[in-house]
């Protein structure tokens, strides 16, 4: 059963101060998380994460991260911003864009950061660009087809297919791009690639990193390179049902360093340093979404309205995602009702539960949308007038913290010519 970080004594008390929907994020589960993927990853001197900016761009949280030792993913001229206020610098920041215009090229590069070029095509882009090229550089590959991992009743226990993502660069164009670099002065290098999204296995991170692995050796050898480092990116995930289990990231941890020491270290490869780019299962279970319940409707199904909608969380809306539901002070209730939880947005789709079983809920209960964390806040919008909430912070002290206000209609407005 999933459980809240936050009990209704603390939301009533919260809401007196900052009216429901907002999101909110459990400091001590965010910093706990942080600390058990560094002790994963402990046997390989160069580790380090870099959190993908784009999961949760929020200040408070990327300070948390950095005070655990974390970098930054940034891929827009906006998030290579934040992370530089935040107090991010150098190689603490990866840069990994596609499409990528050149003024975020040139940002890149002042701030010292490591560049992920997406294309063959952009070496020589990035050359015209800054005039050079960095000492570093990383390139991100693409092995094509269709990746899969273990079968099990229902069918493969992940699947995804690169062959039809527009990232990255095939094999030989990553060796070109390596020769290429390298011709344009790098001396360091990179690989970088990303085959499935959240994954429920123990199995996803070490079977890519074999692939990246062997990659890496295969290049080296071909195109007399220096590998400096290798990213496995993301695509670690979190178990957004309760019945799904929860990775173990010390397994997953112990898994890619047998595949370090098969591969990389016969090969004279023990000095590459490995990194990660995780955004959701760093900070997705450590968010909730709180929102209200404001009115039961009565058709030909059952509706609770609630003062959020997909503007607050559109993966339910965009994706039939499932967000686990659970209605404070009601957790040990029996779930023999049936609704369908929704929004006010003028769209169909703006239902965060449909045909959910939960305790009996009545007007003015508070409700804890789970695992928010990451990719719920940050891919917000607008639409139908609808304004962007608060982002607060549960310290570890239990006492909340405002780490963005809520939007008000002059923020709506700010930007248009009358």
């Amino acid at each position: 059963m999933k459980k809240p970080f936050l009990t209704l004594a603390q939301a009533r008390e919260i809401v007196k101060t900052f009216p429901t929907p907002f999101h909110i994020y459990d400091e001590r589960g965010i910093r706990e998380n942080a600390r058990a993927l560094k002790a994963a990853f402990a046997w390989n001197p160069g580790f380090k994460e870099y959190f993908a900016v784009k999961a949760t761009p929020t200040p408070g949280i990327l300070k948390i991260l950095r005070e655990e030792g974390c970098g930054v993913d940034c891929s827009s001229l906006t998030e290579l911003m934040m992370s530089e206020r935040c107090g991010f610098s150098g190689t603490e920041i990866m840069f990994s864009s596609n499409e990528t215009p050149g003024s975020e090229f040139e940002l890149a590069a002042k701030l010292g950061a490591y560049i992920n070029l997406d294309d063959l095509t952009h070496v020589d882009f990035l050359y015209n660009t800054l005039g050079g090229v960095p000492e570093t550089v990383c390139c991100r590959f693409n092995p094509g087809g269709v990746f899969t991992l273990g079968e099990s009743k229902e069918g493969f226990q992940v699947m995804d297919n690169p062959g039809q993502a527009k990232y990255g660069m095939t094999r030989p164009q990553l060796a070109q791009a390596f020769a290429r670099l390298r011709e344009l002065g790098a001396k360091r290098f990179g690989i970088h690639a990303f085959l499935a999204s959240n994954t429920i296995s123990n199995e996803y991170y070490p079977a890519l990193a074999r692939l990246l692995f062997q990659t890496a050796a295969d290049v080296a050898e071909e195109t007399g390179c220096h590998v400096a480092f290798i990213n496995l990116s993301g695509g670690v995930g979190v178990p957004y049902r309760p019945d799904q289990p929860a990775n173990d990231i010390a397994v997953i941890g112990e898994g890619v360093r047998r595949a370090y020491e098969e591969i990389l270290v016969p090969a004279g490869m023990g000095d590459v340093a490995v990194f990660t780019e995780l955004g959701r299962f760093m900070l997705a279970p450590f968010g909730h979404l709180i929102t209200t319940a404001v009115h039961a409707k009565h058709i030909y199904k059952e509706y609770i309205g609630v003062d959020a909608c997909a503007a607050n969380l559109m993966r339910p809306a965009v994706y039939g995602a499932y967000h686990h539901i659970t209605v404070l002070g009601k957790e040990d209730a029996p779930c023999d009702h049936v609704y369908d939880v929704v929004g006010s947005l003028c769209e169909n789709s703006d239902k965060f539960a449909i045909d959910r079983a939960l305790p009996e809920i009545e007007t003015g209960d508070i409700l804890a949308i789970h695992d928010t964390g990451a990719h719920g806040f940050s891919m917000g919008y607008n639409y139908n007038g609808k304004l962007r909430s608060a982002e607060l912070l549960l310290k570890e002290d239990g006492s909340v913290e405002l780490m963005r206000r809520a939007e008000t209609p002059e923020d709506y407005f700010a930007t248009l010519v009358w």
